[in-house]
């Protein structure tokens, strides 16, 4: 499960712009490379065809899902609260959750039909 938490307006390749979803899953504690631990939440962005007042209606929704880490290729992030330029190979990405389907027979399961009886049906593969 995550949770919208915000959006904002970006820029496609044609220039254009359009609102894009910010989602962040639950909290995980991470070992950092000091050895030490922290808690944080990893976090991706979903583009939309939304317009902003749609978006902001949004935030505080959960969808059905999980963010999961995806190899890319490498890119240049820089973080904010130092200004260190780092050399990510990977993106955090919202996968959703499948939808389940209920087979036909498990709705139909103990509905009987007068009209049928007596009639032969081959059985389900």
């Amino acid at each position: 499960m995550v949770k919208i938490v915000g959006f904002k307006e970006r820029l496609s390749n044609e220039g254009k712009p359009f609102m894009a979803l910010i989602i962040q899953g639950g909290v995980e504690i991470i070992h950092s490379a000091n050895g030490g631990m922290y808690a944080t939440a990893r976090k991706a962005s979903v583009a939309t065809t939304f317009d902003a007042e749609t978006c902001q209606a949004l935030v505080g929704t959960d969808l059905q899902g999980s963010i999961e880490k995806k190899e890319c290729e490498p890119y240049q992030y820089t973080v904010q609260q130092t200004g260190e330029v780092l050399v990510l190979h990977h993106r955090y990405v919202f996968v959703p959750e499948p939808k389940q389907v209920v087979a036909p027979m498990e709705i139909l399961q103990g509905v009987e039909f007068p009209e049928l009886a007596g009639m032969n049906f081959p059985a389900a593969v």
